[in-house]
C-alpha cells in the first residue's frame, strides 16, 4: 500500500486537512505573524484543492498535526481542479 503524509490544522476546534503541496513551515510563521498582530487573514489549501482563508486573532488556538495515511492521487493541492474531500476507502 502507498502512503503519505497528511497534515491536520485545527482553528478553535475547526478541523482541516492541508493538501499535499502545503508548506507547513510557511503556514506556522503566518499563523505566528497574525497572532503576534491585532489579527490577519491566514490562507492556505485544503484537501479537495479549495482555497481556506481563516481570520487568526491573538485569541485564535491552532493545533498541527501530521500522520501517514492511504495516498490519495487526486490530492495535488492544485486549486483549478477541486474535488469532494476525503478519499473514500
Amino acid at each position: 500500500m502507498q502512503t503519505m503524509v497528511r497534515t491536520e490544522v485545527a482553528i478553535n476546534g475547526q478541523s482541516f486537512f492541508l493538501a499535499q503541496d502545503q508548506d507547513v513551515d510557511a503556514l506556522r510563521r503566518s499563523v505566528e505573524a497574525a497572532i503576534s498582530s491585532s489579527g490577519r487573514f491566514v490562507h492556505f489549501t485544503v484537501v479537495g484543492n479549495r482555497e481556506v482563508s481563516v481570520l487568526v486573532s491573538p485569541r485564535t488556538e491552532v493545533v498541527i498535526s501530521v500522520e501517514t495515511v492511504q495516498f490519495d492521487p487526486r490530492d495535488t493541492g492544485g486549486d483549478d481542479e477541486p474535488w469532494g474531500g476525503l478519499f473514500d476507502m
